[in-house]
């Protein structure tokens, strides 16, 4: 999974653009004469583009500090106003109409590509706009008190180098409050509406917010990290000065706005929750879901049809997971076996310090076979952390965040210690294939390096192909000198049925009527899960409707079209060429993928 913030996530549909989209094909249908030049209006594009991402970065600040842009560290505007709402329609509105005014006649290759993108991507958001998610801005996976959290710690993408970047953070973390109040009554505009978040999501909110205001005093906050990490060369008078305001905005403000939304969420909003956990039991949900599902995919595939897929690959993969069983020896059941895996003590870690050294150690093994597979990697660094502690309960096994674009930040995989029985050693090299090496530390550092393409496909990106790369990296371990016993293969296929399973699950949870426990059941009965993962994956589902689609179907379109390409070049086919040919344009809506690979492939073949 990854963490990025604000970043773009697109849907389209594109087929008949696709041969367009080669550099060797004519002009697309309705070229002439009389219009610009294809360069001179591709110039003309980029130029909007560019003045677009700027807008971007202005509207949401937040963007450019996660991007490393440091001009608006100091801001952070109330996104969940009506005004900001209604400001942010008319800047796509505004945009998308500059774009399609010069249209896409006599574009080809990248430029019909990004204005392809481009147009469905602000069409696409004009869409989503119906939906209200403005009334759920928060659940146990993310709120903007757990991001102020994350920034204001100095751990993350706020930078507190210099004194202007601690009086960056005061000024904007005194905007939390608005904030924060902006939200409650946005929820309570939902409760009138009857769009409002699962009972069982809002009761893990309120110990997050307890654990962050259990300091007993203000030393003790996360929000003193930057106090503390305070650069010694600062003047003493800046560093009195610093101390007594950080203080003061993290008692006289933070603590109380996130204490009243504490109490409001505890007192007003929980009781006003509701029982069922699925999308469709809201107001227009089913719409909601299938507009989730298609962003989610970058397919016209329905929920009916992903369920089925989601069935078909979880009985495949038991069947590979039958053959492990066969070699190791284990007599009993598929339950069986997934029981043994999770309680036998020779799969657990002895110590946080050991589980975070055996990571570092396979990223050393799994680096020194990267040229193996691939010619194109990153520049960008990269380093292991373990999760914060007050968010890790409720947080996936493992994350990723991405470099910022100076350089000064790395990409930085978490590694979730909580409960550390649960986090199992044959787990560890399908998830540090996915979320670091070459998984999502290589696609998202390489996009946000490329060099002649807009800012907004540098710094957006589709799930499906940003997840489905990552699914996709798991099955390269072998190659890359890891699951070297059948354990750890048995982690990489349990890896992939969980994405199976998830098809399954949340199709089930948001468009048939599923339960919480029914999905629990399911998780049990088809793969190998702890409790704790079972219960924090089951809920992060519910909280983000459609977004576990995406991995295994990205994943399946790469491997399809691995085989294609394998099947029609033969032994012209080079595994490192089609890794770049993947990589080499960032992410990419799955149809445009295919177009591009079969580009590739006639490009080579005799």
């Amino acid at each position: 999974m990854t963490l990025r913030p604000l970043a773009l996530s697109v849907s389209l549909s594109l087929a008949a653009a696709l041969a367009a989209c080669s550099p060797s094909s004519p002009p697309a249908d309705g070229a002439h004469a009389g219009q610009a030049p294809q360069a001179d209006k591709a110039a003309q594009l980029d130029r909007l583009y560019a003045d677009y991402w700027e807008g971007v970065l202005k509207l949401n600040p937040l963007q450019a500090t996660f991007q490393g842009d440091n001009r608006y560290n100091d801001q952070l505007p109330d996104v969940g106003s009506a005004k900001f709402r209604a400001q942010r329609r008319a800047f796509t509105r505004e945009w998308l109409d500059k774009v399609e005014a010069l249209g896409d006649a006599g574009l080809s290759g990248q430029g019909l590509l990004s204005y392809r993108i481009f147009v469905e991507e602000q069409k696409q958001a004009l869409e989503g706009e119906k939906f209200p998610d403005w009334m759920l801005p928060v659940n146990q996976m993310g709120s903007t008190v757990s991001y102020a959290v994350m920034l204001g710690s100095g751990q993350v993408a706020q930078p507190f180098k210099t004194v202007a970047d601690y009086d960056n953070w005061l000024a904007r973390a005194s905007r939390i409050p608005v904030l924060l109040d902006t939200e409650i009554g946005n929820m309570r505009e939902g409760i009138k509406a009857g769009v409002v978040q699962p009972r069982v999501l809002m009761e893990k909110v309120v110990p997050q917010f307890d654990e962050i205001l259990a300091a007993k005093q203000t030393e003790d906050s996360p929000f003193w990290g930057p106090i503390k990490a305070m650069p010694e060369d600062f003047p003493q008078a800046d560093r009195q000065r610093l101390t007594a305001a950080y203080r003061t905005l993290i008692v006289d403000q933070l603590l109380p706005a996130i204490r009243k939304q504490r109490d409001f969420i505890a007192n007003e909003y929980l009781p006003a929750t509701r029982d069922t956990v699925g999308l469709d039991a809201l107001p227009d949900g089913k719409a909601w879901y299938a507009f989730n599902a298609r962003e989610s995919t970058t397919t016209a595939q329905t929920p009916e049809q992903i369920h089925a897929i989601g069935l078909e690959e979880v009985a495949r993969i038991q069947g590979e997971m039958r053959t492990v069983m066969e070699q190791v020896g284990f007599k009993g059941s598929l339950q069986a076996f997934f029981t043994f895996m999770q309680d036998d003590k020779q799969f657990e870690f002895p110590s946080e310090p050991a589980l975070l050294e055996h990571y570092r150690g396979l990223e050393a093994t799994i680096e020194a076979n990267v040229p193996k597979l691939f010619s194109l990697t990153p520049k960008a660094g990269f380093e292991i952390r373990p999760i914060e502690a007050f968010r890790a309960q409720a947080a996936a096994g493992g994350e990723y965040m991405s470099p910022s674009e100076d350089g000064s930040r790395p990409g930085i995989f978490y590694v979730n210690t909580y409960d550390l029985p649960t986090r199992k050693t044959w787990d560890a090299e399908d998830l540090f294939l996915h979320e670091a090496i070459p998984g999502h530390h290589f696609q998202i550092a390489l996009q946000q390096e490329l060099q002649g393409v807009p800012a907004f496909r540098r710094f957006g990106g589709q799930t499906a192909f940003i997840e489905g790369w990552g699914l996709y990296a798991e099955s390269l371990g072998k190659e890359l000198g890891v699951y070297t016993d059948p354990y750890s293969y048995f982690g990489r296929l349990q890896g992939e049925l969980w994405r199976a399973v998830r098809l399954v699950v949340d199709t089930g949870l948001h468009a048939k009527g599923w339960t919480r426990q029914q999905v629990l059941d399911y998780m049990f009965a088809n793969s190998s899960v702890s409790e704790p993962d079972a219960i924090a994956e089951a809920e992060r589902y519910i909280a983000w409707p459609g977004q576990a689609l995406a991995y295994k179907t990205g994943e399946l379109k790469i491997q399809e079209l691995r085989r294609r390409a394998e099947q029609k070049l033969g032994d012209r086919f080079d595994i490192r060429e089609f890794h770049a040919e993947v990589l080499k344009d960032g992410s990419v809506p799955l149809d445009v993928l295919d177009g591009k690979i079969d580009g590739w492939i006639t490009g080579k073949a005799p």
